[in-house]
């Protein structure tokens, strides 16, 4: 149930299709819902539609339970709908993950779905799936890391990961792990699991070349902290090999324990 076409005064994405609707360019709004889109793109509009909430662009950076959701599992809607366009079309990808997607699209689709706040455009009209990959990794770079006031992430790399990773038994060591995760901000326990599932799948896939070695490489530098709040460069160096072993440990623990915290919720865990 649209308007007559209105003149677009800000450039916005379309609701439909995700392109820019550019300054002075026709577009429809729905009525009831208040969806945005080209007017090639009416034809394809859901019907009938339901009323939306409005949704406040979420900051540009903060730390994750800023983009959680209110209701268990706390895992933002950005990274459910990059996760699940990956696993859509992507795990046929030689490199996923390793391969760049280009700087400038990665860093468009991410200010895109950060002013989306939670009612994300479609992701499937990106074409390149690494371009996906790369919005899911530079908004977990963006973030504040929980416990410290240094840029980082899911885990801080003091005082337990990196100490726990050293311990020479692989039952004790798994036993300091499942600890440490268990005391994280629930937002950053919830999403951490979803993500390991996730890289689960993905080194499963002989198509992407990706295996648990690989994908700590990736993931290490971007889902742990460092061990002080303003690193220097010297000890950005020194800790990268510190986050990547504990990205591998955190990947040996079993599917289930990673369950454990979202498998109960998993109908939540749908992009809307």
């Amino acid at each position: 149930d649209s308007v007559p076409p209105l003149q677009v005064i800000r450039p916005e994405p379309c609701g439909i299709c995700g392109s820019r609707i550019r300054f002075g360019k026709a577009a429809v709004k729905c009525r009831q819902c208040q969806l945005l889109l080209h007017p090639k793109c009416r034809e394809q509009c859901p019907s009938p539609c339901a009323p939306r909430p409005h949704h406040h662009a979420w900051p540009r950076e903060g730390v994750l339970a800023d983009f959680a959701p209110p209701t268990p599992p706390l895992v933002p809607t950005l990274v459910v709908q990059c996760v699940t366009e990956v696993e859509t079309r992507g795990l046929t990808e030689t490199g996923l993950y390793r391969v760049p997607g280009a700087e400038q699209l990665v860093r468009e689709w991410k200010r895109r779905l950060l002013r989306a706040g939670g009612a994300l455009p479609a992701l499937g009209s990106v074409a390149d799936i690494h371009v996906v990959c790369g919005v899911l990794k530079d908004f977990l770079r963006g973030l504040k890391e929980p416990l410290r006031g240094g840029k980082g992430l899911l885990i801080p790399l003091t005082p337990l990961p990196g100490a726990a990773t050293d311990i020479p038994d692989d039952a004790a060591c798994s036993t300091a792990l499942r600890h440490v995760v268990s005391k994280l901000p629930p937002a950053n326990r919830d999403t951490l699991a979803f993500l390991m599932l996730h890289l689960l799948r993905v080194s499963c896939s002989p198509h992407c070349k990706m295996d648990v070695l690989n994908l700590s490489r990736v993931f290490g530098p971007t889902l742990v902290g460092h061990g002080s709040a303003n690193p220097t460069p010297l000890a950005i160096m020194e800790d990268t090999p510190r986050q990547c072993k504990v990205v591998a440990r955190l990947l040996s623990l079993p599917s289930d324990f990673w369950r454990g915290f979202v498998g109960t919720e998993q109908e939540n865990l749908v992009p809307t």
